[in-house]
């Protein structure tokens, strides 16, 4: 089945999250082509390939230099002879991907998180009733569409060299009717919660937003980031951007270390997939430490400060 991946690319660089859903599709099968949209995005091209793409179709264009949802519509929209077109989830895919689908007519699978093949058709599975069930889903025409959650896949990067082609952008007129005015980004200090090996994140049993400041203190004598949860960034505690959970971000670090959180379902499934799962809670019968791999009964504010401390000494500084 061939099938089409959409890479995203930020600040000159492809997302780690397409890349994860390029390395999947190539263990699914060897028909497999990656498409670059964006202006000055050629370089990525032989990067990209090394994901696991045989071909890398390449759309670059000062048309598409904004990172809006329809000019590149409009260039997948063109994009002939693919049974499946797959995107790794962001505020900018999930307008792509709802708009090709549209222009399409084609069937949209969306919160993904594995594909797999069975009987010769393609089945996503996809969470349900709070990450509590997974459901098998599958589509009824081609060419399918899937949105897969972010952080699903890891990227496996090998060796390949794919075979590069220009293809022709051609934006539609109603395409140029939004424009973007300004780009605005947060800055910020050490890696995203995304990218991060270590993340060190907080809850409403920090007590008040000042108390973050023990959070970040650790995540930074670890090198890593700082996440929160939604009762959190709802309080106003910290920006949305660092939110972990349901309704926020999916994370996969090595270490993820849980500060004052309950662990509730919605928040347990934005991190699940960490490697190693370190609670601090002063109740004991807290949900999180169910799931947690190593679980501290005590107060966030005496252990997360002598925690720094050990880091910091183990660390020489």
């Amino acid at each position: 089945m061939p099938t089409l991946v959409y890479v995203e690319d930020h600040e000159g660089e492809p997302v780690n999250g397409s890349l994860g859903v390029l390395s999947k599709a190539a263990k699914l099968g060897d028909d497999v082509a990656a498409v670059l949209c964006g202006s000055g995005v050629e370089a990525l091209a032989e990067q990209v390939g090394k994901y696991g793409a045989a071909r890398v179709l390449v759309a670059d264009d000062r048309a598409l230099e904004a990172p809006l949802p329809q000019p590149r519509v409009d260039v997948l929209a063109k994009s002939e002879g693919f049974d499946t077109v797959l995107f790794g989830a962001s505020v900018l895919t999930a307008d792509v991907a709802a708009g090709l689908a549209a222009r399409l007519d084609a069937g949209l699978n969306w919160d993904l998180i594995d594909l797999e093949e069975q009987d010769g058709k393609l089945v996503g599975k996809r969470p349900a009733l709070q990450d509590s069930v997974l459901l098998d889903v599958g589509w009824t025409s081609e060419p399918r569409l899937a949105l897969i959650r972010s952080g699903t896949f890891e990227p496996v990067e090998g060796d390949g060299s794919p075979e590069v082609t220009e293809v022709p952008v051609e934006v539609e007129d109603w395409s140029k009717q939004a424009v973007m005015l300004e780009r605005a980004h947060e800055e910020s200090e050490g890696p995203s919660i995304e990218d991060a090996e270590v993340i060190v994140a907080g809850g409403r049993g920090l007590g008040k937003p000042e108390n973050f400041s023990l959070v970040e203190e650790l995540a930074k004598a670890l090198g890593g980031a700082v996440a929160a949860t939604r009762a959190v960034v709802d309080a106003g505690w910290y920006p949305y951007a660092s939110q972990v959970g349901q309704t926020g971000k999916t994370v996969a670090p090595k270490l993820y270390i849980a500060c004052g959180i309950s662990g509730a379902i919605q928040h347990k499934v934005g991190m699940q997939g960490s490697g190693t799962i370190v609670a601090i809670n002063k109740d004991p019968n807290a949900p999180i430490f169910e799931y947690s791999d190593l679980g501290v009964v005590g107060d966030v504010h005496e252990i997360v400060p002598k925690l720094t401390e050990l880091v910091k000494a183990k660390r020489g500084g």
